[in-house]
């Protein structure tokens, strides 16, 4: 991690002002990891260029831990991103009662302009909801688990202080 004189000179990252001096963006405590998931997960389901940069921005804001919620994100990455966006247009349909339809992927702009139209609003919708539902269970699950693990270990410390 860089110090904190370091963050505090980055021009780039003096528009964030001190809010980038929170210890819950940089240690690893419940509340921020918990955040760091339904940050990261949300914004891994959102097909924005930049994923990164808004995913710092409302980690930032909601004060999650930043290095992992910009490293959740790429859960979405060039070799799954086929996939998943594919359930994601699947969801979709599913959601807004529409036919799945066929079609080829070009990799061209005329491709992007005229698929809006067509299979748009069933891939929206459906990265909309799946953002939302992945992030809440991102979320609960991580912080669920985390109390499960520290209750764990003071059952453990209370047995071997009885056996003592």
């Amino acid at each position: 991690m860089p110090d904190h004189q370091t963050i505090k000179t980055n021009k780039h990252l003096q528009i964030f002002g001190d809010l980038l001096h929170n210890a819950n963006l940089w240690h690893l405590n419940r509340r921020s990891v918990s955040k760091a998931f339904a940050v990261g997960l949300f914004f891994a389901f959102i097909p924005v260029p930049f994923q990164m940069v808004l995913s710092a921005g409302i980690a930032i804001i909601v004060h999650a831990n930043l290095p992992l919620s910009i490293a959740l994100v790429w859960i979405t990455n060039p070799l799954t991103m086929p996939a998943i966006f594919y359930f994601c247009y699947l969801v979709g349909t599913w959601i807004i009662g529409a036919p799945t339809g066929e079609f080829t992927f070009e990799a061209s702009w005329q491709w992007v302009v005229d698929s809006v139209s067509t299979i748009g609003p069933a891939f929206l919708i459906g990265c909309g909801a799946l953002a939302a539902i992945f992030g809440l269970l991102g979320y609960i699950t991580i912080n669920s688990l985390w109390r499960y693990s520290v209750a764990r270990e003071w059952r453990k410390r209370r047995a071997s202080r009885a056996q003592q």
